[in-house]
């Protein structure tokens, strides 16, 4: 079993999903008392989320690699990032680090690909759906990507910096963004991706009729799969 490094805090409310779900998938392929090998660092969101709206992603980029070191050489063999928005300096840590990083858009795009789907929506913070780094992860599978409107996108996330990241859970935010999800089925979508790691907790399967990619559970049980294969 490979030593799975975990960048986390962003936020804790999905990083204590991640820790679950690896643990939970490590048990299911081992059985027993097995569980999973792994290093966390949390960090504090309030600093991330400030770099985020300031536009400061070089600062980011500096803060995640020194992560990524710290984790490396503390053993982790393969490194995960918390977050769908933070996949923006994915190429600039990888470049730092020998341990590989899965990249947790492309976790979701095969679990598209599987289901041999062509075209689906993606929702997330604003930096996700608007910048092209999440999109053209998707497109270099051979998918096609739609986002909602603007203000379903402010919408959006409105409820994951004000709400979700601080765990509050809203039947009213719930139905808005159900609302959304059919409006990107109008649009062509086959699927849609919950392209930010808290989305999971207000939204699963019983809320759409279109099928929905946890990337939270995608990237988890993906990270488990890489860390039992005996040859990347």
């Amino acid at each position: 079993m490979k030593t799975i490094g975990l960048i986390g805090g962003m936020s804790w409310e999905s990083t204590q999903v991640y820790y679950r779900i690896l643990n939970e998938k490590m048990k299911e392929k081992l059985g027993g008392s097995h569980s999973c090998e792994c290093i966390l660092y949390s960090v504090d969101f309030a600093e991330v989320e400030r770099l985020q709206h300031e536009g400061n992603w070089d600062a980011l980029a500096r803060q995640l690699t020194d992560i990524a070191i710290k984790l490396q050489a503390a053993g982790a063999e393969l490194i995960l990032i918390g977050t769908n928005t933070m996949h923006k300096n994915f190429d600039t840590i990888q470049k730092q680090v020998d341990a590989p990083l899965l990249h947790i858009a492309d976790t979701a795009a095969d679990a598209i690909v599987e289901q041999r789907m062509k075209r689906v929506g993606l929702i997330g913070t604003r930096f996700t759906m608007e910048q092209d780094f999440y999109a053209d992860r998707l497109r270099d599978h051979g998918i096609e990507v739609v986002i909602p409107d603007v203000k379903a996108r402010m919408a959006i996330h409105e409820v994951i910096f004000f709400e979700l990241t601080k765990g509050i859970i809203s039947d009213v935010s719930r139905r808005k963004l159900q609302n959304i999800v059919d409006n990107l089925e109008k649009k062509g979508a086959e699927g849609v991706v919950l392209g930010c790691t808290e989305l999971p907790m207000l939204l699963d399967q019983q809320h759409s009729r279109l099928p929905l990619f946890d990337t939270t559970r995608l990237h988890a049980e993906a990270a488990v799969n890489a860390a039992l294969r005996k040859h990347p």
